[in-house]
């Protein structure tokens, strides 16, 4: 099995009990967690991005998210055309456009404070990491507790 595909398998096996919530489609929070991303994106994969929203969990002030970007109206992106591998910074061999993001509220501004594209393992599966967002990714750290 494909590790990017292991790491969303953690993902989907949150506990029952979790006590965070899902923004509903429209609401001004899942607007927010996913603006906040977007520019991140739209610098390494070019605009304008669309988001499929695999995960999204918020629990206070922190929030956690799987994504998968393509371009408006379910475009794929041409991963040899990106602003990334066009500046060298990734070589278009793997999908980047999978995107696990951990997000903390500052005032009124939801900031992605850790994210990664195309990642292969559970990297928000890290005690220190689990210390600031357990609630929002139980599964992930449960070897922790």
């Amino acid at each position: 099995m494909p590790r990017h595909l292991l790491a969303v398998l953690l993902v989907m096996l949150a506990g029952a009990a979790a006590a965070w919530e899902e923004p509903a489609r429209g609401s001004e929070t899942r607007s927010a967690l996913l603006d906040a991303i977007r520019p991140i994106a739209e610098w390494k994969l070019g605009a304008p991005v669309q988001f499929v929203v695999h995960h999204l969990r918020r629990d206070g002030d922190v929030a956690f998210a799987g994504l998968a970007a393509q371009r408006p109206g379910g475009g794929a992106i041409d991963l040899s055309r990106t602003p990334a591998v066009l500046r060298g910074e990734e070589d278009g061999s793997f999908d980047i456009t999978e995107i696990y993001v951990l997000y903390r509220k500052s005032g009124d501004t939801w900031v992605a404070v850790h994210h990664s594209f195309g990642a292969t393992d559970a990297w928000w599966s890290w005690e220190p990491l689990c210390a600031e967002y357990r609630a929002v990714t139980p599964d992930a750290c449960a070897p922790f507790d």
